[in-house]
């Protein structure tokens, strides 16, 4: 038995936008080498956006010919939308990835990567507090390893505890 799908509150929209996005990177990946020939720089990103253009072409065509779904009495499709594409978590981690970027350049890699792993894990449900100190003590132990020593990357030291640590 088949049972019909509706159209959700945004997809329409998304489809569109994605639409765009396609056209976009293809205009960019032709402004590589224009198409010279198969084998030039840019004949694989343009064959890339090529078959995004197309995915995109025909999920929207499959969204348009979809009844929206019904809202909740006197609900909106924005509001509906909202509901459901900005849940209390997300909007949280968001939320902590803004503070991450934020600090990275105050307190540098180590200390704001760090604070970011307890709090991402507290916020992706782990109560277990002294579990989460050390596995992002050890996980970051092993980034900084592999990036520092490794492949030698500099990674930013931190301008508000620079004075303090000399």
């Amino acid at each position: 038995m088949h049972t019909s799908r509706r159209r959700l509150p945004g997809e329409l929209v998304f489809s569109m936008l994605l639409i765009a996005f396609s056209l976009f990177m293809l205009w960019q990946a032709y402004s590589i080498s224009k198409f010279e020939s198969f084998t030039s720089a840019g004949s694989f990103p343009m064959f890339a956006a090529m078959v995004m253009l197309l995915s995109g072409l025909i999920a929207a065509g499959e969204t348009v010919k979809l009844t929206p779904l019904p809202g909740a009495e006197g609900e909106s499709a924005w509001r509906q939308f909202v509901r459901q594409m900005t849940p209390g978590m997300l909007v949280q981690f968001v939320l902590a990835i803004a503070a991450y970027m934020f600090l990275l350049e105050r307190l540098g890699f180590v200390m704001s990567s760090y604070l970011f792993l307890v709090i991402s894990m507290r916020l992706l449900g782990s109560r277990k507090w002294v579990l989460n100190i050390w596995v992002s003590a050890l996980s970051l132990a092993v980034v900084y390893l592999v990036f520092k020593t490794i492949f030698s990357v500099v990674l930013p030291s931190g301008t508000l505890l620079q004075g303090l640590i000399k």
